[in-house]
């Protein structure tokens, strides 16, 4: 049974990142706007994907024996992850459709994409805390896609904020 949960657990995730992907293209070659049904559809797959990603590290199938410290490390960018992508969702006040001004203020005055950022902590530090091996190698895939969609945004904000190429030479990420 533990073999077909990780299985499913591994589709699970995928499907959750090629939902956003498509979301994001979509969302960038202007074939889709946003508005309350795709954030309610979008909110929904985001939060299957978290969840789905803490079960399938947790209940990875292939395992590494971290010592204490390494997994201590993992739990803390797990957290750190946390905090950061909080920190990023309450100073902009939306996971989506933000109309307002270039945000350059509290973490956004040292992170570009605080919660882009968040998500790759998570996406490193769940692994390394359960000691998922096969978890911790489809993360690279799944941070590839965040950069992807961080590439995207960054496309949007130049085009949308003529102060924003001079924010990116004094921020991170």
């Amino acid at each position: 049974m533990k073999k077909e949960i990780f299985y499913a657990l591994i589709i699970v995730c995928i499907i959750t990142h090629a939902v956003r992907l498509a979301y994001e293209i979509l969302k960038h070659r202007e074939l889709l706007k946003p508005g309350k049904l795709t954030f309610v559809i979008i909110l929904f797959n985001m939060i299957l994907l978290w969840v789905s990603w803490v079960f399938l590290c947790s209940n990875d199938m292939y395992k590494i024996d971290f010592p204490g410290i390494i997994r201590f490390a993992g739990i803390s960018l797990t957290v750190i992850g946390i905090i950061v992508f909080l920190a990023g969702l309450f100073t902009i006040k939306t996971l989506e459709s933000y109309d307002g001004d270039l945000i350059t203020t509290g973490i956004y005055s040292r992170i570009r994409h605080p919660m882009y950022f968040g998500f790759i902590l998570w996406l490193i530090g769940f692994p390394v805390f359960f000691g998922a091996l096969f978890s911790l190698i489809l993360s690279l895939l799944f941070i590839c896609n965040i950069l992807f969609w961080r590439h995207l945004e960054e496309i949007e904000l130049e085009t949308r904020f003529p102060a924003y190429r001079d924010y990116k030479k004094t921020t991170l990420f």
